[in-house]
């Protein structure tokens, strides 16, 4: 858990975050943020969310104190730091908003094309989470590309040490600048860079990787646990790719690979037959309680 020394007042020029969607990833972000010392405000979709997304991020904290990650006190000021709102409005103050909803292109350049009006501040910084899609698209939805770049935060966002800072072609460097700034100095994570293509670095390099597993079991040549031991025992893997599909959700590694195959017509990008069927039947891994492994 990243701990509230990291803060440093203002960096990145930033004091107020602003975070739609609590979901896991943007329940994750919004409780990194005030762990470190931010004041966050969270939009959520319906009026009935905020309890939900308030107690998920109450929970999560729970368990960061259980484990001895966080105090008590920490936990109480961090939940004091977060506020809830069903109404994007609310943002308007915001120095810094990133967004976390479902990776769907066109609900993206909608709430891009809604903040650019809430978001008073035209020097506010407005992020996107996608795992996959152009920052570009979003970002010619408003009226302030310059200000719009992606920031890719890893599951869980609370412990993963990595965010991904994204360019467009229409991003300034000052934002750039900035945002770094809040994920090195604020947050206290590692930044690399990307340029703003499908997969930045690190799913570009991770999905192929995962559809040859599922390739594999698909073929019969091995099963899931035979390629997730082999990988674990054989190059030091923390976590086999069949078993790391299903924490990721298998939904969202199809969506990737939709999104990378799109763009590069490569067929080591394309999703197998399997995958798709797996999605179609509901069988999205760790969260559904069946992926390629049965959970709970």
């Amino acid at each position: 858990m990243t701990p509230t020394s990291h803060h440093q007042e203002g960096a990145g020029g930033v004091e107020r975050v602003g975070v739609v969607g609590c979901g896991l990833m943007g329940s994750g972000i919004a409780e990194l943020s005030a762990l470190a010392g931010y004041d966050v405000r969270v939009a959520v979709s319906s009026r009935s969310t905020p309890a939900a997304g308030r107690s998920r991020v109450a929970a999560s904290l729970d368990r960061a104190v259980r484990a001895e990650r966080i105090g008590a006190a920490e936990r109480d000021e961090a939940l004091g730091r977060i506020s809830f709102t069903s109404d994007l409005l609310d943002l308007a103050d915001r120095q810094l908003v990133i967004e976390c909803i479902a990776e769907d292109k066109d609900a993206k350049v909608e709430l891009f094309a809604l903040l650019d009006k809430t978001v008073e501040d035209p020097e506010a910084i407005l992020a996107s989470n996608t795992s996959s899609l152009p920052i570009t698209t979003m970002a010619s939805a408003t009226g302030r590309p310059e200000q719009v770049l992606g920031l890719h935060f890893f599951s869980p966002a609370q412990r993963m040490p990595l965010v991904e800072v994204i360019s467009s072609l229409h991003t300034a460097e000052s934002a750039l600048a900035r945002a770094e700034e809040f994920v090195t100095v604020g947050l206290g994570k590692q930044a690399i860079p990307s340029t703003d293509r499908t997969g930045f670095v690190v799913n570009a390099l991770l999905v192929p990787y995962l559809l040859a597993a599922v390739r594999m079991v698909e073929s019969g040549f091995a099963s899931a646990e035979t390629i997730d031991r082999g990988m674990t025992l054989g190059c030091s893997h923390p976590m086999g790719p069949l078993k790391l599909a299903d924490l990721i959700g298998l939904d969202v590694v199809r969506s990737v690979a939709d999104a990378l195959y799109d763009e590069f017509k490569e067929t080591l990008y394309a999703p197998p037959p399997l995958l798709t069927r797996m999605v179609e039947s509901g069988f999205l891994g760790k969260k559904t309680g069946r992926g390629f492994y049965r959970y709970g």
